[in-house]
């Protein structure tokens, strides 16, 4: 098994380095965790029986779009305990109904960290007090609520805001303790929580980050630290060239003018470089 506890990463860069949206709403971080399959060699990634996978566990700084903070576990790895670790006191964490759990958020609270995560709708409140909400939002409920059921020993021990919308005929609830936003925008928060879904996908597709390379975890550790990295730099020279977030666009450009610029340079480095790409251009057709 990876111990998550010495293996975790930061990255974090100078506010003037990328632009810090919604600044609004404070600084948020969506959490969420990722599978990378493995092959049965991988021993220490326990999963299942004849399946091995590691997971990732992602904290996302929505305000940047970059991921900010990483923990590594084999596939068995909880995600609820890293939300803490995850987060900094003033942060507020962004999840889905998948880190749902009561007494994580008191926790939260007593160490001073936000939360806006989603929660089964069946989910038992004691309402405490209602707050107003416009009859032209989406919102539908705001109010003051005790979550769980004291005989089950499940209930919070300190009060949340419940904030319930409904979008496209879906109705979502959401736990927060952040008092000093309108209900409108812990809505808009939750739905920046898809962005880290978006990374995903892009980050898989596009850089090919899970196609194993290592075998060991701490040589898994460092392919997925490798394809953290490279994106955080195409973020960058996506700002600082073009004045917008990472796009396979810009990728393909700055891989042609890489190829342009190693073509002219005529080193023998460079003349290497292409005669393996041409030889494996012939092989490819034959």
């Amino acid at each position: 098994m990876i111990s998550a506890k010495i293996i975790p990463h930061q990255f974090r860069l100078s506010p003037n380095i990328l632009p810090n949206q919604y600044t609004d709403l404070g600084e948020l971080v969506a959490i969420d965790g990722s599978l990378i399959d493995a092959v049965l060699s991988m021993t220490w990634a326990d999963y299942r029986k004849n399946s091995k996978k590691a997971k990732i566990h992602l904290g996302f700084n929505l305000n940047q779009g970059i991921p900010s903070k990483i923990f590594f576990t084999n596939g068995k790895g909880a995600e609820r305990p890293f939300v803490s670790q995850i987060l900094l006191p003033g942060q507020t964490g962004v999840g889905d109904r998948g880190y749902q759990k009561h007494d994580l958020f008191d926790s939260l609270q007593d160490e001073g960290k936000s939360f806006v995560i989603r929660i089964e709708a069946n989910t038992s409140k004691t309402c405490l007090k209602k707050n107003e909400v416009n009859p032209d939002s989406i919102v539908f409920y705001d109010a003051e609520v005790l979550l769980g059921k004291p005989q089950n020993n499940n209930q919070t021990k300190r009060s949340v805001r419940l904030v319930g919308y409904r979008v496209d005929g879906v109705d979502y609830w959401i736990a927060t303790d952040r008092r000093d936003l309108t209900s409108e925008q812990i809505a808009k928060i939750y739905k920046l929580r898809w962005d880290i879904e978006k990374f995903f996908a892009w980050w898989k597709r596009h850089l090919r980050v899970y196609h194993l390379i290592a075998r060991s975890k701490y040589g898994l550790m460092v392919q997925i630290l490798a394809g953290l990295i490279t994106y955080l730099l195409l973020a960058i020279y996506c700002h600082k060239n073009h004045g917008e977030p990472v796009s396979i666009k810009r990728v393909r450009q700055l891989r042609i003018q890489i190829q342009n610029e190693l073509r002219d340079s005529g080193s023998s480095t460079d003349s290497f470089f292409f005669k393996e790409q041409k030889r494996y251009q012939s092989h490819a057709k034959s």
